[in-house]
């Protein structure tokens, strides 16, 4: 474990920052009694073991923003785990946007799960393979969330395009403000080949790290958004750049090369769930 942390203390230092948040000043650890460890302002860490996982949020609530983390995730085998990055809004009816990592047997992927619930409905599940070792070193996981598009994309990458579609009688997440959370939990009932593989607990503690959480987003406070008012902590050409966003021909042939070799399940291509496509899934 003390090899782990020097490690990633010296990837810290070397690696660029210019995205990068403050842990003390924008989250906090909020469970896992002392497995969740703010390292530094740019480095957290969250471990599990058979007796609990950790996590933590951000202190401010969003309504739209581009949501950025770089993650490094459980090396070895980490069958059984779940590691992740989403946004949440509270109540019965919340809306969520969902990046999930399942951990595999040495030597298998990782799975990238993917999920947006409006309005307390979910099940749009879109799944990937990683085409990358995401336990080498930090990779970018990013949530653009505006009007139109909930974009998701690893290094910049986007491998999926919620699109907007009111007009279709298709809920979309754009009026209830979210935060920001990452877990790291034991999920070994269903994470690894339908629950088949089970968490290997002598290569516990599994530890995953996150570093330079960035959030250039219009912040909810008191039932007002900075955006409105003007006072976003984004630069407003950076404002301008995400709250406009939509893929264009470069970054549509991108996503579709992901989805083409990498996409394992679409919940849109599910027959037996659902027999009758859902509406956003209808080309007309």
């Amino acid at each position: 474990m003390a090899m782990l942390l020097a490690s990633l203390l010296a990837l810290s230092s070397f690696l660029a920052t210019a995205h990068g948040g403050n842990f003390y000043k924008d989250c906090k650890v909020t469970w896992g009694g002392g497995r969740g460890k703010i390292i530094n302002s740019r480095l957290l860490t969250l471990s599990l073991d058979k007796y609990s996982g950790s996590g933590f949020e951000s202190k401010n609530e969003y309504l739209f923003g581009k949501l950025e983390m770089q993650i490094k995730l459980i090396p070895g085998n980490s069958a059984g785990t779940v590691t992740t990055f989403y946004l949440r809004s509270q109540g019965p009816t919340h809306d969520e946007i969902d990046l999930e990592f399942l951990g595999n047997v040495s030597g298998q992927p990782y799975i990238i799960h993917t999920n947006v619930f409006t309005q307390g409905k979910g099940n749009r599940e879109q799944q990937f393979y990683l085409w990358f070792d995401p336990t080498r070193n930090f990779h970018t996981y990013s949530i653009t969330w505006n009007p139109q598009h909930v974009i998701f994309a690893v290094d910049g990458i986007p491998i999926r395009d919620f699109k907007n579609l009111e007009w279709r009688g298709v809920a979309f997440a754009k009026n209830q403000p979210m935060k920001v959370y990452s877990t790291l939990w034991n999920a070994d009932d269903w994470a690894t080949m339908g629950g088949a593989v089970k968490a290997d607990w002598t290569k516990a503690p599994f530890t995953a790290a996150f570093r330079n959480f960035n959030a250039d987003a219009c912040v909810w406070s008191a039932g007002t958004s900075t955006c409105s008012s003007g006072k976003s902590g984004a630069s407003s050409a950076a404002k301008k750049a995400w709250w406009n966003e939509e893929l264009d021909a470069n970054k549509y042939r991108r996503m579709r090369w992901v989805q083409r070799k990498y996409m394992i399940y679409n919940y849109c291509s599910d027959r037996k769930r659902f027999p009758r496509r859902p509406r956003e899934c209808r080309r007309h």
